[in-house]
């Protein structure tokens, strides 16, 4: 087998996703470390058994919040160095808008809990998922101020 001399990055999916009408945003609150008890958009690491990233991400929304058969569109990547504590990686943003009346959520696998917040009321966010939200949120034309708060 031929080897690259070159690091590689770790690969990731995170997803956004939305209720346009509640102007909210999915987030669980994470199991595990690093940023353990925080609140984070759903997502994690590509399997080398996923067939592609988009099969990543549907998994990692199904594991960790319970969410099933629901439309993801590709929206970009994150790749700023120290963007993860873990090491150099890569995320595939994926977006996605629901109903959340009439879906349940659940926090399952490394996320504790599943929760719907107004966008312009975010907790404080893991990672960067701060910055990743305010594009998703500009790309589906919900275009307003973001004001942080502590949780």
């Amino acid at each position: 087998m031929f080897s690259y001399k070159y690091p590689k990055p770790s690969l990731t999916a995170d997803i956004a996703l939305f209720d346009v009408k509640q102007r909210a945003v999915l987030l669980i609150c994470r199991r595990n470390e690093p940023f353990k008890d925080c609140w984070a958009l759903p997502g994690g690491f590509f399997d080398m058994d996923d067939d592609t990233i988009e099969a990543t991400a549907k998994r990692e929304l199904a594991e960790e919040t319970g969410l099933t058969d629901i439309e993801l569109t590709e929206l970009g990547t994150a790749s700023r160095k120290g963007r993860d504590p873990r090491g150099r990686t890569v995320t595939v943003v994926f977006i996605g808008k629901v109903d959340s009346e009439l879906v349940e959520t659940k926090g399952a696998d490394d996320a504790k809990e599943a929760r719907w917040f107004p966008i312009d009321s975010l907790p404080q966010l893991a990672f960067d998922h701060a910055e990743i939200i305010e594009r998703a949120i500009n790309s589906i034309g919900l275009r307003l101020s973001m004001t942080k708060t502590t949780d």
